[in-house]
């Protein structure tokens, strides 16, 4: 156990490194504003190793006027030295002010961009990732990822890193100038440094992995919101609400106790670091005091001194308080990571070329196909179909109906053997053109927030209206449309949740009418519709695939009469294919299904 936490540790403190690589393009656009911090930033230090000094004059010359031999001799007039030190230290104040604020707009603003270019290049990858990484991961804590972790190393980037490197120079300036006043008092000053970095190096690996299992745990419990949420109307009708309540509690107890733990080790941390600092400061102190004595400093140098103590100390607490949050912002970009770096299964080869004028003759030659590798879900599969057929795909639940859909669509590749569309082997195509070629209906037709209008167009979004107006028409949604409050641009909810399933169902063949695609699937498409939308949405499927190249993946027996050819699958073969009328008497006795 010991071991597999060095080891995380280890892979924690590797993290920002990890992640440069795909902050550098996003960087390289705001060097300037960079630059300009930068210079910000040191301006901003020399005012603070400047602003202690017209108080040194200042005491020096109260201390001669009063008769103390240790500040050398009064100056003759003490008034105007008192005025211009005060003038002196409200322009280095006011100079610090503003350099300070020119470093934090610009550093600012450059890791605002930087990190919203992240979060994009983030959503643009999930959006790629295979189907094979979403089966095996939870939404709600990709939406974590997405949204907290990457808000996280915003906020850090922002409070916490760029105040702690100015805070570093700033200590690195002021030691250097501590060093020529007293090397002395500097070696008393430093001593107190190693204990600091022993100390919050070893806590601040424990706040790290800390920090990564409630990452994790906030990660489960928002896949629990999401999903209960998402299915309300289940949990509603089946009394869940105490069962999800109970996991809900379970996971939000886990994330309340990892979220204490790190903030304990935090505390902890600026709390040692506040008892070494009063340590140093008392050592500091009494040292200091015995060399004005005996005549080593005068006593505005040990005013300086002691200025620059505290504010050389600050940033040490500073640092203290923002390793804690550097830390927990390290299992973030973990967490980042480990998606960026996932490489999608289905990508174009370099050599892929666009499908063009497609005609919709497909081919499937001894395919295996497996979602598990050992489990085989298709084997050996053998399938012509002609352009303009239409073809009915029947077997029982996990027979591999649905399987061949999604291969066929390239949502996702062979284990072995060729898809082919025209002669062309899928994987020679690009992308794109093959799934603007094959357009596809579901069962589940799930409809995006927004317009009606933006439902249909969203395959082609440089659609005019007239073609938006006669995909719906093929689809027979013109008239419930038009009769909606406002007509094509009314707002659907969430999922299409405010329009009934014959009305979602409808909208979705709209939107694969806009592709005008030479193939079409229908994988279980009128699947829990009633009698009389059934009807509506078969003349509309009837209207969409006049002519093209058509799957019917169904377990319902007049769909599958409707067509050309049925194909019958079963354990992953074909084990009948004809005219319906042969087929479906051995498939109403074996039960059909869908897998």
């Amino acid at each position: 156990m010991a071991e597999g936490r060095q080891r995380s540790v280890r892979a924690a403190g590797r993290s920002f490194r990890r992640f440069w690589p795909h902050l550098r393009h996003h960087v390289r656009p705001e060097r300037r504003l960079l630059v300009l911090g930068g210079l910000a930033l040191l301006a901003e230090v020399a005012m603070r190793l400047l602003e202690p000094w017209p108080l040194k004059y200042v005491v020096d010359g109260i201390v001669a006027a009063t008769g103390s031999s240790v500040a050398g001799p009064a100056p003759a007039n003490l008034g105007l030295v008192i005025a211009l030190a005060a003038g002196s230290l409200l322009v280095v104040v006011l100079l610090r002010a503003g350099a300070a604020y020119a470093m934090t707009v610009c550093f600012a603003l450059a890791g605002n961009r930087v990190l919203t270019g992240v979060r994009a290049d983030l959503y643009d990858h999930l959006q790629r990732l295979s189907l094979r990484f979403h089966d095996g991961s939870t939404t709600g804590d990709l939406v974590t990822r997405l949204t907290s972790d990457v808000g996280r190393l915003k906020e850090v980037s922002v409070t916490a890193m760029l105040p702690m490197l100015g805070n570093v120079v700033t200590l690195v300036g002021m030691v250097v100038v501590v060093a020529v006043l007293d090397p002395v008092l500097a070696l008393v000053m430093l001593v107190v440094l190693p204990v600091f970095l022993l100390t919050s190096g070893r806590l601040s690996r424990r706040i790290r992995h800390v920090s990564r299992d409630q990452r994790k745990a906030e990660g489960q419990l928002a896949s629990l919101a999401t999903e209960s949420l998402a299915a309300v109307k289940v949990v509603q009708a089946y009394s869940l609400e105490d069962r999800m309540r109970a996991g809900f509690a379970r996971s939000n107890t886990s994330s309340l106790r990892e979220g204490v733990k790190a903030k304990r080790l935090s505390a902890g941390l600026e709390r040692s670091t506040d008892v070494l600092v009063g340590l140093a400061t008392a050592v500091v102190l009494y040292v200091g005091a015995q060399r004005v004595l005996d005549g080593a400093l005068t006593p505005g140098e040990l005013t300086v001194f002691l200025t620059y103590l505290k504010a050389a100390f600050k940033p040490m607490r500073d640092i203290a308080k923002y390793t804690g949050r550097i830390a927990q912002a390290g299992a973030s970009s973990e967490r980042v990571v480990e998606v960026l770096e996932r490489s999608p299964e289905v990508v174009d080869a370099s050599w892929a070329r666009p499908l063009r004028d497609a005609r919709g003759d497909v081919r499937f030659e001894d395919v295996w196909f497996s979602y598990v590798p050992g489990h085989p879900v298709l084997r050996g599969l053998d399938l012509a179909v002609r352009p303009g057929e239409r073809v009915a795909v029947v077997g029982t639940s996990g027979a591999g109906k649905s399987s061949l859909v999604s291969l066929l669509s390239r949502l996702r590749d062979p284990d072995s053997g060729v898809v082919r569309i025209d002669g062309h082997n899928l994987r020679d195509l690009t992308l794109r053109s093959v799934r603007q070629s094959v357009a596809v209906v579901l069962q589940d037709s799930v409809l995006f927030r927004g317009t009606v209008r933006e439902n249909i167009a969203a395959a082609v979004p440089d659609a005019t209206d007239a073609q938006v107006e006669r995909a719906a028409r093929v689809a027979g949604a013109h008239d419930f449309v038009t009769a909606l409050p406002d007509g094509y641009d009314t707002v659907v909810g969430e999922r299409g949740a405010t329009l009934s399933g014959g009305q979602r169902q409808r909208i979705a063949i709209a939107r694969a009418a806009m592709l005008d695609a030479p193939v079409v699937l229908l994988d279980e498409a009128m699947t829990g519709l009633d009698e009389q939308t059934e009807r509506e949405v078969v003349d509309a499927m009837r209207r969409l695939t006049r002519g093209r190249t058509t799957f019917v993946v169904t377990h319902d027996l007049d769909a599958a009469r409707d067509c050309d050819r049925v194909v019958r699958l079963d354990a992953g073969r074909i084990v009948a294919s004809g005219p319906p009328d042969a087929v479906l008497g051995a498939a109403a006795s074996a039960g059909v299904g869908r897998d």
